[in-house]
Parts: structure tokens; sequence; C-alpha cells
């Protein structure tokens, strides 16, 4: 599975009301260039910070389900983050990682996700489920399951390091991102 398929499946398994926030690179503008929404928050230009935007969502909106959807370079950027996430227990927090072991955004250099589990520092962080997925089949038939899950919960989606040509960049500025998320938050449009 590539990063492309794995980022279709998630937004495919979102629901209208969910808020789902993009990490910077690639992953923002493949989100952007599949199915832009108002409920899409996509990170420009900070990296690592990612997982503490979604608990600051999560915490002050509990009726939403809000997704986080990182790369594993900017998940290792944020270490902390998820200490903070599993101690403080958003039930309707879903952290997905999408994990390449490589910072593919700036060029394809290595992380350290070959020999360093995401999974066990989230468990050790006290999600309140944790997973791993490997194959488009069993993320497209469990991710739902998974989604719906109380939260906080993680899970970990190994990739390919994609081949094909790199989608556009996100085509708005990043007040009108930041507005219209704040509209769909207050008002759901």
């Amino acid at each position: 599975m590539n990063r492309t398929e794995a980022i279709k499946a998630i937004i495919s398994s979102l629901s209208e009301e969910d808020v789902a926030l993009f990490t910077t690179g690639l992953i923002s503008r493949e989100a952007f260039s599949i199915r832009d929404r108002a409920g899409n928050l996509y990170m420009l230009g900070s990296m690592g910070l990612l997982s503490a935007f979604g608990l600051g969502i999560a915490l002050n909106n509990p009726t939403r389900r809000v997704v986080i959807v990182e790369g594993d370079g900017s998940a290792l950027m944020s270490l902390g983050n998820f200490t903070l996430i599993g101690s403080l227990k958003p039930k309707n927090l879903c952290h997905i990682v999408i994990d390449n072991e490589s910072y593919e955004s700036t060029g394809g250099q290595p992380t350290v996700t070959n020999f360093i589990d995401l999974t066990q520092i989230a468990s050790a962080s006290s999600y309140s489920l944790v997973d791993r997925m490997g194959s488009l089949d069993d993320l497209s038939n469990e991710l739902l399951k998974f989604l719906n899950s109380t939260g906080p919960v993680f899970l970990l989606v190994k990739v390919q390091i994609s081949n094909k040509e790199e989608p556009p960049r996100v085509a708005l500025p990043p007040e009108e991102i930041k507005e219209r998320l704040m509209r769909f938050l207050k008002h759901g449009v």
C-alpha cells in the first residue's frame, strides 16, 4: 500500500461531521487533492505540531470525532504529545500515523521508525486502542471499527514510499483554512 491509497481509505471513512487534520507536506497536499472539505485542516509549514492542534480541537469539541493524520517524521518530532493525549484521554480523538520510514516530503531521508515502534509509544502513553495495519485490505476493512472506538486511539499505517508524481500544493492560504475550519466547528459548514 502506498500513501495515496492509505489517505483515500481514510478520507472515504470520514463522516461529514468529522474534523480531519493533515500534516504538513505531501500528506496535506494529497488529502487536499483527493477531497477538500470544510472540516479539513491542512498544516502548512509547522511540522510536528499537528497532534497538539488535534488534541486542542478534540478537547474543545467533544461531540465531534477528530482525526489526526500525520507522517512518521511529524510524529517523531512531537513524541511528548503522545503522553499528553494519553493522559487527557479525549474520547473523540483518532491519531493515525502514515509510516513510510522516511521524511518523504523533504527528499526521502530515513526516519528511525524501522527500529522505533510508535505503537509501543502509544501503548505506553495509555491510548485506549492501538493497532498497526500494513495492507490496504486490512485498512479498508478495519478502519471504521477503529474510528468508531472510544479514544484516544492510535493507528500506525505502514506504507511504501510513493513513486508517483507529487500532488499539487494546497491552493488555500493558511488564513482561509483556519477561518473555514472555525466556521465548520461552529456551524457545521
